[in-house]
């Protein structure tokens, strides 16, 4: 920079993924096109017609975010199952060659109204605080240390052109006519609290922090500062899961980030309340109707209840007390576990799925597991910089019978996970209802367990001169 600093936002991000693949340049106008499209969703740059996306860092979410830019912008729906069959710009061109034009649906803004529909994922959660009203269950708390120069009546300025910009940030949920439906408020009352961490115990500040939310008054977050010492503060910051989730809480982050420095946004062409009055369109077609009858298959005959030892008697209701354990896994395992991938054609979450459901089979004897999993949700491109809740929960149902090779076993995961991809717009709470499973106070409906693997990017705050 002019004064001296290393200029660190000028450097390109580390692709941190090389290719065994030597480069080939495109070809035609179809190939330049993908390589762009394919430099964009992986953040790199000179990416060949032979190199191999997942390779280069692409895994299931960057792939339905792939499937979604190509359809918007070369007008062809490419399924995710295409992707893992043929990952490079040579073998999709190919396939794209031989497709007819898709039109492509655009997410439109909805017509100006005091009240609008609410998501299925809202719908789940508005209903979930019904039955526990008062919960913390599904606060999305987070607290980190500053160190630097920091600004906090910037910093709360930033915050309110965050919340300017995201209706979802000004979203009040609410029963209309037996109906639960969500309100955009002009403007909100939002004020970040400042207080000094003095004596008291972080952990105390940040216990007291933590609030239920009442959902019929907006904004359903909260941030409160601290001086710590010096020129160290602890930021806290509260969300309900309602308005948010965690991809929305990367481009959070990133925004805050970018109005904190004055660097302006791109304005927004939709807003969360647009995507839910669209999906209760979509839930009226025929494509709704097909997934339906996937997982009904899927789920047919009697679902497997997962019987796990344990030390103590399952209690008569499901609680929510736990633990966190935490661990790390070394290098050497860590590329051991990426080659296993890379040779069977699957992504991470794919095999840790068979890890873990083989495990599962291990402890319990049983050759028939179900297991949880949220989906980001957000395979429409429109939806790429919309703060709001999008993910949906999938059912994955898998059969570690003890006499397959694992590499056959880890092929039959993948095509499981696969086909939920294909089938995730299919609100599981609609799945719930539709198997009328017999209902248990001490369990799940549907699964005991859940594996959760959170691969989104970009949400770490930058800010020059301020250290995170």
């Amino acid at each position: 920079t002019a004064n001296g600093k290393i200029d660190r936002k000028a450097l390109p991000e580390p692709s941190g993924a090389i290719s065994e693949a030597t480069y080939e340049a495109p070809r035609n106008r179809t190939e330049e096109k993908l390589v762009s499209i394919w430099e964009d969703v992986l953040g790199i740059e000179n990416i060949g017609i032979s190199h191999n996306f997942f390779e280069l860092g692409g895994h299931s979410l960057k792939a339905t975010a792939l499937a979604a830019k190509l359809h918007k912008e070369m007008k062809v729906e490419v399924p995710l199952r295409q992707l893992f069959e043929t990952p490079t710009i040579k073998d999709i061109a190919d396939f794209i060659e031989s497709m007819k034009e898709s039109s492509y649906a655009s997410i439109t803004q909805a017509e100006e109204k005091e009240y609008y529909a609410l998501s299925s994922a809202q719908r789940r959660l508005y209903i979930l605080n019904q039955i526990e009203p008062g919960g913390l269950s599904y606060n999305m708390p987070f607290a980190m240390k500053i160190a630097g120069d920091f600004d906090v009546d910037r910093f709360e300025d930033a915050f309110r052109q965050l919340i300017e910009r995201h209706e979802a940030l000004r979203t009040a949920f609410m029963m209309v006519d037996g109906q639960p439906v969500q309100k955009i408020e002009k403007e909100v009352d939002f004020k970040v609290k400042y207080g000094r961490l003095g004596q008291d115990r972080l952990e105390e500040k940040i216990k007291a922090f933590i609030k239920p939310f009442a959902l019929e008054k907006a904004p359903l977050l909260r941030a409160e500062v601290l001086k710590a010492s010096g020129d160290e503060h602890v930021l806290m910051l509260d969300m309900h899961h309602i308005i948010s989730d965690g991809v929305s809480m990367a481009i959070f982050t990133k925004e805050l980030a970018e109005l904190y420095e004055g660097n302006p946004l791109p304005p927004l062409t939709i807003q969360y309340k647009d995507f839910s009055e669209w999906q209760k369109l979509f839930y009226q077609k025929e494509e709704i109707k097909r997934q339906e009858d996937y997982w009904l298959n899927v789920f047919q005959g009697e679902v497997p209840v997962l019987n796990l030892p344990t030390d103590e008697k399952r209690p008569q209701k499901r609680s929510i007390e736990g633990d966190i354990v935490q661990f790390e896994i070394d290098g050497e395992t860590s590329a051991m576990l990426n080659k296993l991938a890379k040779e069977n054609g699957a992504t991470m979450y794919m095999l840790l799925l068979a890890g873990y459901t083989t495990l599962l089979a291990k402890y319990t004897g049983q050759e028939d597991i179900v297991v949880g999993s949220p989906i980001a949700g957000r395979h429409h491109s429109d939806l790429k910089h919309v703060i709001g809740l999008f993910i949906n929960t999938l059912a994955m149902r898998s059969y570690p019978k003890g006499d397959k090779p694992f590499a056959d076993y880890l092929k039959e995961v993948k095509e499981t996970a696969l086909k939920a991809y294909e089938n995730q717009d299919y609100p599981f709470d609609e799945l719930v209802e539709k198997l009328d499973v017999k209902r248990d106070m001490s369990r799940h409906p549907l699964f005991d367990t859940m594996l959760v693997l959170q691969n989104f990017d970009g949400d770490e705050a930058d800010i020059d001169g301020l250290t995170f």
